[in-house]
């Protein structure tokens, strides 16, 4: 059987956990408020109704890809491209490549920084792991000039963080859609760890606290995590009609049959729903 990700490779223990995944999606939803490309986002009207639903789907869509053997991985992507060139039609323009490159490389650097958090330093060998299975993501779905290493990966991501992130109307409608979906304590929670995981350059436009309000409670939880009580405190900070989607991340399928089952194929597509 051939995978488009090794069972044993650092890049499904990272999306193979709740935890990581969850810090992940904190990364994503800021810098999705703040990317310049973020009004086709916004073009559908579905992503302001509900944020984490399609934050969720972006999950999903990317644990197909990485849990599946290679057909179905690359028949996941391909539903991906295709979803993405149906809204282009609709509105009558493309998305710019740099949008999609900004995409894949915001996967890349939360999926090594919240494995980094809450795990350990990665080695040379497994971050070059990590870009190298984005980097075929995006390749299938024919984006242009991806960078195939992590040294080229790393100046791309600064050029882009420099140039492709701006603070407007949406990045403020986002974060008031983030508050009223999350209620207050687990909207500040969510901005706490946001500054935590995100570049500095992020952190600054959107005026997160630094780590180190944070950094302590998540050492005392890398410590205690197995135990019950660490668990059911976690699940008390996440909203209840989102506590099974979020346990589902722990089970992570090692054969071709298992994502099917525990990861029903999404509706939509990861970033714009129709």
């Amino acid at each position: 059987m051939q995978y488009f990700v090794p069972p044993n490779s650092i890049v499904r223990r990272i999306w193979g956990t709740s935890d990581t995944v969850l810090f992940i999606f904190a990364g994503a939803a800021a810098e999705f408020a703040l990317n310049k490309a973020v009004d086709w986002l916004y073009f559908t009207g579905r992503l302001p109704a509900d944020p984490l639903a399609r934050l969720f789907s972006t999950v999903d869509y990317a644990r197909r890809i990485l849990f599946a053997d290679r057909a179905g991985a690359e028949r996941a992507i391909d539903s991906i491209a295709a979803i993405h060139a149906a809204v282009e039609a609709r509105r009558g323009r493309a998305i710019p490549a740099w949008a999609y490159r900004d995409v894949l490389f915001m996967l890349i650097g939360y999926s090594m920084r919240a494995f980094e958090v809450l795990e350990r330093p990665l080695t040379d060998a497994e971050r070059e792991e990590i870009v190298d299975v984005f980097y075929r993501v995006g390749h299938r779905m024919g984006i242009p000039e991806l960078p195939a290493s992590y040294s080229k990966w790393q100046v791309a991501r600064e050029q882009h963080l420099n140039q492709d992130m701006a603070v407007s109307s949406y990045t403020d409608d986002l974060y008031v859609q983030y508050r009223r979906h999350l209620g207050g304590p687990r909207y500040r929670l969510l901005r706490m760890v946001q500054g935590l995981v995100v570049p500095a350059r992020v952190r600054q436009l959107l005026q997160l606290p630094v780590g180190a309000f944070i950094s302590p409670a998540v050492f005392f939880y890398r410590l205690t995590r197995h135990w019950q009580a660490s668990q059911s405190a976690k699940n008390a900070m996440l909203p209840t009609e989102y506590r099974a989607r979020i346990q589902a991340l722990d089970l992570a399928p090692s054969g071709p049959a298992e994502p099917a089952k525990a990861f029903a194929p999404a509706r939509q597509c990861p970033m714009h729903q129709s």
